[in-house]
């Protein structure tokens, strides 16, 4: 595994994406080309049928996400320095999920070591039509490796439609499906 990159008074993604950070739409990039602060509502559903709906439901506890289905207001807060990109999603200003994801290597090759809790992530980026499309490559629990197909399956992006930021993230387990699914159109809080 390489290094982390980045370097002194530059941000972790422009540095990690080098040359293709050109290939993100314009609001995407200027969404990781400094501190950013998102607002809106998502619509936050559980897995169909009570197994996979109460699968869901722990999985959001776990996670810091609010455990009842419905609309959920949202605020992604994100923090970038020449290392690192740390995301704090907050829901209904009570619920927290909190992420730092650290770089590695370079896009498209590269990766990010997503840490949320005891769980490490390795992620890499797709870009479809200028937008983020993260896919999981590996993951760890408490440092130990664990085999993808232990690992919920989940489909996760952040693009631009319609000129505002469309976030969608989704889990899904062997046997039961999806089991979480969160989505909604975002807004840039402006600071005065």
């Amino acid at each position: 595994m390489s290094t982390a990159v980045g370097s002194e008074g530059t941000h972790a993604v422009v540095d990690w994406f080098g040359g293709g950070f050109g290939e993100l739409h314009p609001l995407l990039r200027a969404l990781h080309a400094q501190d950013s602060e998102l607002r809106g509502t998502v619509d936050l559903r559980f897995g169909k049928g009570a197994a996979a709906g109460a699968f869901g439901r722990h999985l959001a506890r776990k996670l810091g996400i609010p455990d009842s289905a419905g609309q959920h207001r949202l605020t992604v807060t994100i923090h970038h320095d020449a290392n690192t990109l740390a995301w704090d999603r907050c829901f209904d200003d009570a619920h927290h999920l909190r992420s730092t994801f650290v770089p590695h290597g370079h896009w498209p090759e590269g990766h990010w070591i997503e840490k949320t809790g005891a769980v490490e992530l390795a992620l890499t980026v797709d870009v479809i039509e200028g937008g983020w499309h993260w896919r999981v490559i590996g993951a760890r629990l408490r440092g130990i490796r664990i085999p993808l197909w232990l690992v919920p399956r989940s489909t996760a992006y952040k693009r631009i439609e319609e000129g505002r930021y469309r976030f969608h993230v989704t889990f899904a387990v062997p046997v039961l499906g999806e089991v979480i699914r969160y989505s909604g159109v975002l807004e840039p809080s402006h600071h005065g």
